[in-house]
């Protein structure tokens, strides 16, 4: 019997190898030039990453979480105030916060979108919040139309994390263009990935985009004049390369990711499995596709045995990791983050993958499905 080849969770050599030749030529450029550090690149990228987000300016930085502290910075969050955020995302969206010395308050998961469920927000709210954090997470976007009227009533800035929604939107608008800022990650297993880390804000206040680019170049408007304290998070231009050749296919990836899950909701029809919803009028960009089974970690074993490879997005809530013991939860521990992640598996999923793989993955949840219909 030939052994099937193993599916994994994301396969970034394919998608490489189809670019390689052409992200070797912009580097090559820089190279010869010499032009390493914010060099034209990196504009070429900032001005092309800025329409496609359908907003006047893009800064990037060194990676995503850069991107979520200077934001937070650039509306000067500090000690003694506190950011909203969701609980189930990873630890940079927490990070972020801490670094700025401000506490964060975290806010339970709607159960169908896995985002934060914007009807308790405003049971967080206290006189010392200052932003909210929403998380696109998975690739679908977060309610900002709630969110934004929150805000508005509050007085409160508005960040959006971006960092797996490259593309999304909500009637058209795109994720990172309703807040104050939007913060994007291209860390090489985003939907827009480079070679090695990367990041970018986005917004539509010229002022707080030029504050983010002095926060992310040592304060200085010209060289050796640093008009603020500053920090070095700059956007490498070798990378910059990467993400210009990647530009010109990202929709054509994202519409392969929607169709790759459309084959996933046919093939999964039935089963005893919770699948994603995309919510009306939205724009799911699939970054990944997770779905739930109260057996997850066996369902995962049964998985990996038939070399094909899931993963978990993510299995503890963030009030929970060390540095946010006894933070602020509403409601108290978050019930439906808490149950959900010990249920969470994501399957494989990536612009490349075929109907058949597809088929393969769902083959391998139906039979364990019918092993646990038998137990009972």
């Amino acid at each position: 019997m030939t052994q099937k080849s193993p599916i994994p969770l994301v396969d970034l050599a394919t998608q490489s190898r189809n670019i390689r030749d052409e992200v070797l030529r912009r580097m090559s450029d820089v190279i010869d030039a010499g032009r390493y550090i914010l060099g034209q690149e990196v504009g070429e990228f900032e001005e092309i990453f800025a329409k496609y987000c359908q907003v006047p300016y893009a800064i990037g930085v060194a990676n995503g979480t850069d991107a979520l502290h200077l934001a937070l910075r650039a509306i000067e969050i500090g000690p003694g105030d506190e950011v909203i955020t969701v609980g189930n995302s990873f630890a940079a969206t927490a990070f972020a916060i801490a670094y700025t010395g401000a506490e964060a308050v975290f806010v339970d998961i709607d159960p169908v979108t896995y985002n934060i469920d914007a009807t308790l927000i405003e049971q967080a709210i206290t006189p010392k919040t200052k932003a909210i954090i929403p998380v696109h997470l998975y690739g679908q976007p977060a309610p900002m139309r709630e969110i934004m009227d929150i805000a508005k009533r509050h007085g409160l800035y508005v960040v959006e994390d971006c960092a797996q929604s490259h593309g999304a939107e909500i009637d058209g608008q795109r994720c990172g263009s309703f807040g104050d800022f939007g913060c994007f990650s291209f860390y090489p297993g985003k939907n827009l990935g480079a070679f090695g880390d990367g990041g970018a804000i986005v917004t539509k206040n010229p002022g707080l985009a030029e504050r983010v680019q002095l926060l992310r170049n040592y304060g200085q408007r010209v060289k050796n004049r640093h008009d603020l304290l500053g920090y070095n998070c700059r956007l490498d231009t070798l990378q910059a390369c990467v993400l210009l050749t990647k530009m010109q296919y990202i929709e054509q990836w994202t519409e392969e990711r929607r169709r790759v899950a459309q084959w996933y909701a046919e093939e999964l029809a039935g089963l005893d499995l919770a699948l994603p919803q995309e919510s009306s009028g939205y724009r799911h960009v699939y970054h990944l596709y997770v779905v739930r089974h109260p057996e997850r970690d066996l369902l995962l074993k049964h998985l990996s045995d038939q070399g094909i490879y899931g993963g978990i997005h993510y299995p503890n809530p963030l009030f929970r990791a060390a540095p946010f013991l006894g933070s602020v939860t509403v409601p108290f521990e978050l019930p439906i983050c808490s149950q959900f992640a010990n249920e969470i598996l994501s399957l494989p999923m990536y612009p490349e993958m075929t109907r058949e793989q597809v088929a393969r993955v769902a083959e391998g949840i139906r039979s364990f499905v019918s092993m646990e219909t038998v137990k009972q």
